[in-house]
Parts: structure tokens; C-alpha cells; sequence
């Protein structure tokens, strides 16, 4: 039978690090605070991906790919950037290593020191930005609106496997325009494609805000964010679109002529999601029995097991399952018939239960005669005898009605555990008892932020798009707010 799993209640940390592991979506490396992503991970994440891909070019985007390395000069022209990621950089010094003449093994060869130190990319602004400098001259050449999908180095101190680790796979949009209202405009529609993707593929319902001047990407003059709640109560930023102004253009002197023939510097966006997705997704919908993915990315969607006795029955058993997995493919279906003569079929029902296959078929003698099917649900842990008869359009309806159960499911979740806090007593009980997103006055303040993160570790998650103006005080100050703004523990 599958590995027993640690439950939510007796500690959500170690259960989040049972299902990555014994769900085979990743597993540790040699490399200390770096992960390996396993097939069905790696499968998990190519459909997010795919999915991500074709809505960038569904508006207008294209894909290139920007070196690995950036010259540490690079970094240090816009001085935000270069504070917001100095901590988190590694630094390539040296090309070249030697036997050592001592017996020692291997050790860097001293001649081979670069003449300029390499940054391991951690984020691609400067090094995009310099290029872009040889691609823009006049209007003409704007808007350029690219994406590179890649890996990035942000050296973490303390990491998890998805949601935090010293190397991840994302995609980074990187966008040049001519004036500030179509640079704010792309921003805007970006982070309409991360919530709408967020809820529609992965079943996870998203609030949509800006952040505070604190919580802004390095060098950008405004961050968008969605930002999601897991099961523990705690919110995590699911996606960010930066509006970073002309200040990358400034600092790599990106100018181009305008219709009137003057010359003005580019505006800029960039925007991005990772492989932290995949923690967000487990961490939003799993239970203590495993993983539950929304089908529209699961990497499969139907498990068929045949339950026989018998070479002669497996035979006829089987016969059926390929029609049915042919009907299934044709309306699109990822399917697999799990035949393996390894495994009795309750090892293998509870090992794709494990794994979150959306819906298991079970087909037995008894099916046979009756030409009926056993048809189990991974989201509602239900079982029903159906007949085979248009058994494929009924599995393909069931895939989206549990699409769609999930997302109601944590949207019921997400809605009730947003509380309003008026008092400072109101907001640290809401924080204790309820967790969750807590609405409260904030003055507006820097210093405020900080007091009440370090009081608390809550951070301001967002103030939401379209918020509800409302004269307010501050729940820590006293001081007058004009709108209420979401506070969390976040991951």
C-alpha cells in the first residue's frame, strides 16, 4: 500500500513535504536548497506551462531566451534592482579548475580569474534591458512584447521544496512601449491572464491587488499581485506584474524617437510565475490522503485498473478498456490503462489516489456481464456503478464538473476566512484563531507596515483592484485610512 502521510492537523509542514515527496512531484538533491522535479512533477508543470504559453501568445507575446550570466556591472546600474536581489546573488568568479598539485582533487585554477565577475541570472531585467538598447531606436520598433521561459539562482537561506529554493523554472515577460498608459495597460492585462489561469486551470480562486511600496519588486515603480490562501490559513503571491516605468530604460539609456521626431525613454513591464505554482496547488486543494489535482492540468485524468481472474477475463476486460480509452483520447482525454501484473488493484487504487488522478475506473467481471463500470472521484472520495454505455462522454462531463467542485470548494474556503478587524485586539485574534486574510485600516505608513509585521509577522498581502473607499483609523495607530487593505501570514 501507498506511504502513510502526516495529516494536515498533526503538522501541515511535514504533510506538504509527504505529498511532494511520496506523490513523486519532486525530491531533495545533492545540491544543498535545490530540488530535482520528477516526471509527473515535471509533467504537472509542462501542462501549467503549455496552458501559460498559448494565452501569452493568445495576446500578442512572443518567446526568446537571454543568457544564464549577467555582468555584475549590469546589476549595479539600477540601484533599487541591485538592493532588492544583492543578497540572494551567486557570483561566477573563475572559469576553469586544475588537479591539484598537492593531491588535494580538483581546485580553481587562479589563472583563470574573469576579468568581470558573472551574477547567475536571479531575475533578467539588466541583461534584457541592455539588449533591448541595440533592438529600439524609433516608435516604429515598439511595442516589443517578449517572454523567456527559464531557470533563475536566488540563493535562499531557507527553502522548501516548490515554494522556496535556490533554483527555480519560471517565465519572465519582459514588454517595451512607447508611452506610460500602454506600459500600465500591459501590466493590468497580465495579471488578468495569471488570476484568470490561476482559477480556471488550477481551480484556485485569487484576489487581485497592488502591493505597498514595501512589498514592490526592486525597481519597479508599481507591483500588481494575486495572491491566493492555502488550507493552513496562511496567503501565498501566486503571480506578479510589475509597471517598472522608464527606470530600466534610464539606466541603460534605452531611447527611441517618438512621432514627433524627440527622443524619450522606453517604458517598461515585467511579470512572472514559477514552479511555486505547484506548491500553491498542493497546498490548496490536497487532503490527507494525497494530492487532488484539477484535471484541466493533472498530468492524468482517468486511471483505468481492470479487476479479473484470469488470463481469459483480462483479455475480454481489456477489449473494452481499448475502445473506451480511443473514445476518451478523441474527446482529449489523458488517460492510462493500468494493467501491470506488479501490483494487486487496491495497491493501485490507493497509489493513484496518492498521486490526485482525477477519476479512477475500476472494471470487473461482474462489469462485464452487467456492462457496467465503477467510477470513483478523487475530489469527493465517491463511488458510483455506471453503465458503459456512453461511458466516455459521462467521464469527460465528470472531469469538468470536478473542475469546477474544486474551485467552489476553495473559493467557499477563501470566502469565509476573510474577516474585517476594526481594534488591534480584533485583528490579532482574527490572526490567531482564524487566520486567513484580514481586512483592515492601515495609515498608509512604511513604518506602520513594518511595526505591525514585526508585532505579528502579518504582512500587507495587497490593497485590491477597485477597492471599496472607506473612511477609517488605523488599527495600530489611530491614524485616518481612507480604504482597508488585506493583511496575512503568507509563505
Amino acid at each position: 500500500m501507498a506511504a502513510a502521510i502526516t495529516s494536515r492537523e498533526q503538522d501541515y509542514s511535514q504533510w506538504y513535504n509527504d505529498l511532494i515527496l511520496k506523490g513523486g512531484l519532486a525530491d531533495y538533491s545533492a545540491v544543498r536548497g535545490c530540488m530535482v522535479i520528477k516526471p509527473y512533477g515535471f509533467a504537472l508543470w509542462e501542462n501549467m506551462r503549455d496552458q501559460l504559453d498559448r494565452m501569452f501568445k493568445e495576446t500578442g507575446h512572443v518567446n526568446a531566451y537571454f543568457p544564464l550570466f549577467i555582468p555584475k556591472s549590469f546589476l549595479s546600474k539600477e540601484a533599487a534592482h541591485v538592493e532588492g536581489f544583492a543578497k540572494e546573488c551567486a557570483v561566477v568568479t573563475h572559469y576553469r579548475l586544475k588537479n591539484d598539485p598537492n593531491g588535494g582533487g580538483v581546485v580553481v585554477d587562479p589563472e583563470a580569474k574573469l576579468e568581470e565577475e558573472l551574477i547567475v541570472r536571479p531575475t533578467s531585467e539588466t541583461i534584457i534591458w541592455n539588449t533591448y538598447k541595440d533592438w529600439i531606436q524609433s516608435y516604429r520598433d515598439l511595442p516589443i512584447l517578449v517572454n523567456q521561459w527559464a531557470n533563475v539562482v536566488r540563493w535562499e537561506m531557507r527553502t522548501r521544496l516548490f515554494l522556496r529554493t535556490a533554483e527555480f523554472l519560471w517565465q519572465e515577460g519582459h514588454t517595451a512601449h512607447a508611452t506610460a498608459q500602454e506600459a500600465v495597460e500591459e501590466t493590468r492585462k497580465m495579471l488578468d491572464v495569471y488570476a484568470q489561469f490561476a482559477e480556471e486551470w488550477m481551480a484556485v480562486p485569487v484576489i487581485k491587488g497592488v502591493k505597498t511600496a514595501n512589498e514592490r519588486f526592486a525597481g519597479a515603480e508599481d507591483t500588481y499581485c494575486i495572491e491566493a490562501l492555502m488550507q493552513d490559513g496562511k496567503a501565498l503571491q501566486a503571480g506578479t506584474s510589475h509597471f517598472l516605468g522608464q527606470n530600466f530604460a534610464k539606466a541603460f539609456d534605452v531611447k527611441f524617437s517618438n512621432k514627433e521626431n524627440e527622443l524619450e525613454y522606453v517604458w517598461a513591464t515585467s511579470w512572472g510565475v514559477s514552479t511555486r505554482l505547484i506548491g500553491g496547488l498542493v497546498m490548496a486543494h490536497s487532503d490527507d490522503q494525497g494530492l487532488i489535482l484539477p484535471p484541466k492540468i493533472a498530468p492524468l485524468q482517468v486511471v483505468i485498473v481492470p479487476i479479473h481472474k484470469g488470463e481469459e477475463q483480462l483479455k475480454a476486460i481489456t477489449e473494452k478498456v481499448n475502445v473506451l480509452m480511443s473514445e476518451l483520447k478523441a474527446l482529449g482525454v489523458r488517460v492510462k490503462y493500468d494493467d501491470s501484473d506488479n501490483a494487486r488493484p487496491g495497491w493501485k487504487f490507493a497509489e493513484h489516489e496518492l498521486k490526485g488522478v482525477p477519476v479512477r475506473v475500476a472494471i470487473g467481471g461482474r462489469d462485464l456481464e452487467n456492462n457496467t463500470a465503477e467510477v470513483a472521484r478523487r475530489d469527493e472520495k465517491t463511488k458510483a456503478t455506471v453503465s458503459q454505455d456512453g461511458l466516455a462522454a459521462y467521464l469527460h462531463g465528470l472531469l469538468e464538473e470536478i473542475q469546477q467542485n474544486m474551485f467552489n470548494k476553495a473559493k467557499a474556503y477563501r470566502d469565509s476566512h476573510i474577516s474585517k478587524a476594526d481594534t488591534w485586539e480584533e485583528f490579532v485574534a482574527a490572526l490567531e484563531n482564524k487566520g486567513g486574510f484580514v481586512s483592515a485600516h492601515w495609515d498608509g505608513t512604511a513604518e506602520t507596515e513594518e511595526e505591525i509585521k514585526a508585532k505579528t509577522k502579518a504582512t500587507i498581502r495587497c490593497i485590491p483592484l477597485n477597492n471599496e473607499q472607506e473612511e477609517g483609523k488605523c488599527i495600530l495607530t489611530g491614524k485616518a485610512s481612507k480604504e482597508r487593505v488585506l493583511f496575512a501570514l503568507a509563505y
